[in-house]
C-alpha cells in the first residue's frame, strides 16, 4: 500500500483515482488497506466505504480473472435477459453476485448498460456481446474457459 499511496498526494479528490489503482494491483480492494488510504487522505474509513459501495466498478471480495456482466436493463429484460442470466448461473453453477470456484469467472447482473437498441447485451472483460440468446450463452462462455 505504501508503494501505491507515494504516488498520490494526501489531497481528498484522490480517493477514487487510489480506489482504482488499488483494485488494479489486487483485484479488489482488501478491507485491510481502508485505515491507510483513510489515513493517507485524512477522511474517515466510513466515508471511503460509502464510496466503494456506491460505485459498481468497486468490489471488496476478489473477483474472478473473467467479469461476465448481463444487462436486466428494460429492454434487454424483456428480450430474454433473465433467461440468459439463468443460463449463465446454470453454466458457471454460480449465482450472479458469486465467483467460480477456480476464480476464472465471476457473474453479475446489472440495471441497464445504455445498450438498448442491441440488447440483450452481456458484457465480458469489458467487450461487448450483442444480441445475446440463451443458446448463444455456451459458445460465448466457452471462449473464455480456456484463458
Amino acid at each position: 500500500m505504501k508503494k501505491i499511496l507515494k504516488d498520490f498526494s494526501r489531497n481528498q479528490k484522490e480517493v477514487v483515482p487510489i480506489l482504482h489503482r488499488v483494485q488494479t494491483e489486487y483485484g479488489y480492494i482488501p478491507p485491510e488497506s481502508l485505515p491507510e488510504i483513510a489515513e493517507h487522505l485524512k477522511i474517515s474509513e466510513s466515508e471511503i466505504y460509502g464510496i466503494l459501495t456506491f460505485y459498481k466498478a468497486f468490489s471488496l471480495v476478489p473477483r474472478g480473472k473473467n467479469i461476465v456482466t448481463v444487462c436486466m436493463g428494460t429492454a434487454c429484460h424483456v428480450r430474454g435477459g433473465p433467461q440468459i442470466l439463468d443460463e449463465m448461473e446454470r453454466d458457471l453453477e454460480i449465482k450472479s453476485g458469486r465467483t467460480t470456484a477456480d476464480g476464472n469467472f465471476t457473474l453479475e447482473s446489472v440495471n441497464c448498460l445504455g445498450c438498448c437498441a442491441i440488447g440483450p447485451v452481456v458484457v465480458v472483460n469489458g467487450k461487448y456481446y450483442s444480441h445475446i440468446s440463451v443458446q448463444k450463452v455456451g459458445k460465448l462462455l466457452k471462449e473464455y474457459k480456456s484463458t
